[in-house]
């Protein structure tokens, strides 16, 4: 077998085999296949899709290209290892750096495997990146130890742990193969299979911020991350998730660190983002037999953030892996700046009535905060803070956010689309609606 066969094949719309996706997930990892044979089969699979049983095989194929953790020694509870992803999008990234931390305090055991940024969706690899001495790629003892010492944990793939998204992932990211339900499904389900976990909570975002456009591809994209999972024997929830405006009040990376630690000890907490965050630790802390209904996981979740005791976890993560012991306490002195800070304006006074979440995400990419090549190095500098929502009034007095740029040139361009992106109208619009759209429970 040669992998121009297998491309050859995907490209003609034939349904692959196992042995032909193993073959080929196996000589992206090690090397015998090419990042230009890698971007074939992205395309083809882009353009031509898979099946449920193409889709399960990938999947298995990612997660087994490394080593698939074993808590059955470890002294945990195996019923009460839950984790918790997210399809991404604009502003989302940050809802996972504040939910492992919190369910880790309400007794539920996280070991998470996040990704890096992709297209125009920041990620939590790269925040966490930001944070001197982090280690976002330790060996698996050292995971399991910090795992068993805080509770909940979250690194990237590493060279032991599905190694195989490391690759592609960073192919899909700047060759246009980012919206495909059979790489995402294959890409988040990889990683949270590696783990071992005995459940998962997947929120699954659609809206102009998400890879999802409409409601019914996140159901989509949903059903067949459910699916993969009870293949496999884990039971799950997506939720899925209204991203057509920024999520919280930040896109970036050290500014996204910095919103966590600030919703976390409560400096500041955006509404929608703890409407989520709360529900998401619900339905962990019920899936790991922690409460006994929903209600009680909200009304945990809600005590373990007022009493600090997840802005704890938070912190005692930070160090675990080597990072600062007193991040939690001023993380702005230890994460990077930007040289350019400055608030923008709208052109006319008014309400924000609607956003281009994607557009503003773009401006993240060009001010150097994302990925334009599988192999850049980003600066985690800079990015957009205190971004107004949808129902907000601004003018010269109420920016719509503030820009952290490199130089005068990356803010003004930044500045420009920004205001493009945001729609602002003299009447205030309806109030959003709910975060969450629906739920899909899915049992093995």
């Amino acid at each position: 077998m040669q992998p121009q066969d297998v491309i050859r094949r995907k490209r003609d719309g034939a349904a692959l085999t196992p042995d032909e996706i193993g073959f080929f997930i196996r000589g992206a990892t090690d090397g015998s296949v090419s990042e230009g044979q890698i971007g074939a089969f992205l395309m083809a699979t882009w353009l031509n899709g898979m099946t449920q049983p193409e889709i399960t095989a990938l999947t298995l194929a990612m997660r087994d290209s490394g080593r698939v953790m074993d808590w059955s020694q470890s002294g945990l509870d195996p019923r009460r290892i839950i984790d918790k992803h997210s399809s991404g999008g604009v502003g989302d990234e940050k809802i996972t750096l504040i939910v492992v931390p919190l369910a880790a305090a309400c007794g539920v055991i996280v070991p998470n495997l996040s990704g890096r940024g992709l297209d125009y969706c920041a990620g939590e690899h790269d925040m966490l990146d930001a944070v001197p001495g982090y280690d976002t790629t330790p060996a698996p003892e050292r995971f399991m130890a910090a795992v068993r010492e805080v509770g909940g944990v979250i690194i990237g793939p590493t060279l032991d742990l599905a190694p195989a998204d490391r690759k592609l992932f960073f192919v899909r990211d700047v060759t246009a193969t980012v919206e495909s339900v059979p790489l995402i499904t294959g890409s988040i389900m990889s990683k949270k299979l590696a783990s071992g976990p005995s459940g998962l909570v997947i929120c699954v975002g659609s809206g102009s911020g998400a890879y999802m456009s409409t409601t019914a591809q996140a159901r989509e994209l949903g059903a067949a991350m459910a699916a993969v999972g009870a293949g496999a024997g884990v039971p799950s929830v997506m939720l899925l998730t209204d991203l057509d405006c920024v999520l919280g009040t930040t896109v970036g990376n050290a500014v996204g660190v910095i919103e966590t630690v600030d919703f976390l000890t409560g400096a500041e907490r955006d509404p929608r983002v703890l409407e989520l965050v709360l529900e998401i630790v619900a339905e962990m802390a019920l899936m790991a037999g922690v409460v006994a209904e929903l209600e009680a996981g909200r009304a945990l979740a809600q005590a373990r953030l007022d009493d600090g005791s997840g802005a704890d976890r938070f912190g005692r993560m930070i160090a675990a892996l080597g990072g600062p012991a007193d991040f939690v306490e001023d993380p702005v002195r230890h994460l990077p700046g930007a040289a350019v800070e400055r608030s923008v304006v709208a052109a006319r006074a008014g309400y924000v009535a609607g956003m281009d979440a994607r557009e503003i995400g773009l401006a993240l990419v060009a001010l150097g905060g994302g990925r334009t090549r599988p192999d850049q190095a980003i600066d985690f500098g800079v990015g957009i803070s205190h971004v107004a929502g949808v129902g907000a009034a601004v003018g010269p007095d109420r920016p719509l956010c503030v820009v952290k740029a490199r130089t005068e040139t990356d803010w003004e361009a930044a500045a420009e689309r920004i205001r493009a992106a945001v729609r602002v109208t003299d009447a205030a619009p309806d109030p959003l609606g709910p975060i969450i759209k629906e739920k899909l429970r899915r049992a093995p």
